[in-house]
């Protein structure tokens, strides 16, 4: 998540460079066509401006969705938020020796309890994050070619590696005992079966009574919560902005940018000698805003492929986990996620 108020145009160039230099490139060889009168025909203003504002319409929808796709993954992670601190507090004060027949259970053994069950969910929020983070067949970092390398290359410079560092600190072996850890590795989904082993272990405290029936079932609702909102997360990363939308934009996009310069060119040349060689400029700008808006909306469809303008999931985990740690009065909980290069992850 980008959080600087203004983005750089140093930061802007970096990622629009290339497309902006085959504009110029294409721009500039057809002035110099229409310069030695190689070409001479003129396109009417009149298709060129229906097509413009056709894809202007076009673009200006996709990026409607695909910023609804990035505001409700924002809205479910922060469902978890709530849904974790809620799990905690149900945690920390419905397990208990209330309704313990015979022995009791010592405060350490109870307490051990409560650390079970929270390191358990800390787990489940990190292995959610990390199954996210998997790539699919349509995000950019999965595809051949330029655009792969590109986009590897920001996942690298403006993405998920920025916190490479942050990797050790979140693997589920810091949170759960060796066998669980070990036995998660023969499942395609761990955090749906880390959820399912919470509701084992709750199945267990209320053997033991140390829940009882009404408590027990609260609990397992904030479970139930977490596979919606878990499902929910799932349906965004596996189910794609439509391809027919995502991709016909680009197509009418460039249709539009090549047609542009046999309209503005010689309209220019109309005006004076020099409006042959300043038509390139303009050309160029006004094709650039039409890359850059078709940019904005394809690298905004995937929330979660690890690049800049992610869901910081990592930020997210970490606020969980020193919210449910601090639930358990530990005082060495890690600090907060910093954003770098003002980028929070």
């Amino acid at each position: 998540m980008i959080i600087r108020k203004n983005i750089s145009f140093a930061r802007i160039f970096k990622w629009s460079w290339h497309h902006l230099t085959w504009i110029i490139l294409g721009t500039t060889i057809i002035a110099i066509l229409y310069k030695y009168k190689i070409i001479t025909f003129q396109i009417p203003w009149l298709p060129i401006s229906i097509i413009g504002t056709a894809v202007a319409f076009y673009v200006g929808f996709k990026n409607n969705s695909a910023y609804s796709r990035m505001w409700e993954a924002r809205k479910i992670w922060g469902a978890i938020i709530n849904s974790s601190r809620a799990w905690g507090m149900s945690v920390d004060s419905f397990v208990s020796n209330l309704f313990v027949k015979g022995d009791e259970y010592s405060a350490q053994e109870i307490h051990e309890v409560k650390k079970q069950l929270i390191y358990r969910h800390i787990a489940w929020t990190y292995a959610l994050r990390c199954q996210l983070l998997v790539p699919t067949p349509w995000e950019h970092s999965a595809q051949n070619g330029m655009v792969g390398r590109t986009a590897k290359h920001y996942q690298k410079r403006y993405g998920i590696g920025l916190v490479a560092d942050e990797v050790t600190k979140t693997e589920l072996k810091n949170f759960l005992s060796y066998e669980e850890n070990e036995n998660l590795s023969k499942y395609a989904n761990s955090a749906t079966q880390i959820l399912n082993q919470q509701a084992r272990q709750l199945a267990k405290l209320r053997e033991s009574n140390l829940i009882e029936d009404f408590r027990h079932m609260e609990m397992q609702k904030i479970l139930q919560d977490f596979y919606v909102h878990q499902g929910k997360c799932e349906r965004i990363k596996k189910f794609p902005l439509p391809r027919q939308y995502a991709n016909m934009s680009r197509v009418f996009t460039i249709i539009f940018l090549s047609l542009l310069p046999f309209a503005m060119i010689p309209e220019l040349m109309k005006v004076s000698e020099l409006g042959l060689w300043f038509a390139i400029p303009l050309t160029a700008v006004i094709g650039w805003v039409y890359v850059m808006m078709e940019l904005i909306g394809d690298y905004s469809e995937n929330p979660f492929q690890g690049m800049a303008n992610d869901i910081p999931m990592l930020s997210l985990c970490r606020t969980i986990e020193i919210d449910l740690r601090e639930m358990l009065d530990e005082t060495n909980v890690p600090d907060p996620i910093q954003p770098k290069k003002g980028i929070l992850m």
